[in-house]
């Protein structure tokens, strides 16, 4: 899926209004009755197709919204980009999309993952990556440009294969 323009600078911009790492919380009744919670703090989703976002977004902004759509429509691309918010070593990500999407489901269905909820580094990633991807840019090009950018002042990277 190619993105608009218009939607390409809403990604960036609210990738950079939606802040740092921080913490969502959430009672552990609520917790129970509709996410699995995992060693790492994050909470899983799962829900019938990519379409269908899950719970753990109704309360969130709209931008947070289109770009958890916008991240589970850019598997190829986010799999190929590392996080350096550090979740590779706290989580056990192995690239940018893991902080989106856990699991894509023979039948359609995709688990979700709430840890890019609490994460500018990581929405700010995907966002960048997505809007140069629908620029035209190729993923070698969109992977040296992030780590280029996040070599420096950031976590180590997820252990992402190259492309």
């Amino acid at each position: 899926m190619k993105l608009k323009p218009a939607f390409t600078s809403m990604f960036v911009f609210s990738a950079v209004i939606l802040g740092a790492c921080g913490n969502t919380q959430e009672t552990s009744e609520e917790a129970e009755s509709t996410h699995e919670e995992h060693v790492s703090g994050d909470l899983r989703e799962e829900t019938a197709s990519a379409d269908s976002l899950p719970k753990f977004l109704a309360d969130k902004p709209d931008d947070m919204k289109i770009l958890y759509q916008a991240a589970a429509q850019h598997q190829e691309l986010l799999e190929n980009i590392p996080c350096y918010c550090g979740c590779g070593e706290s989580a056990g990500h192995t690239s940018n999309y893991d902080c989106f999407v856990h699991d894509n489901k023979e039948n359609g269905a995709v688990v979700w993952d709430d840890h890019g909820t609490r994460c500018g580094v990581c929405l700010e990633i995907a966002a960048e990556s997505i809007t140069d991807y629908s620029k035209g840019k190729s993923i070698k090009e969109i992977r040296q440009n992030i780590d280029e950018k996040y070599k420096e002042g950031y976590a180590k990277p997820t252990l992402t294969p190259g492309v």
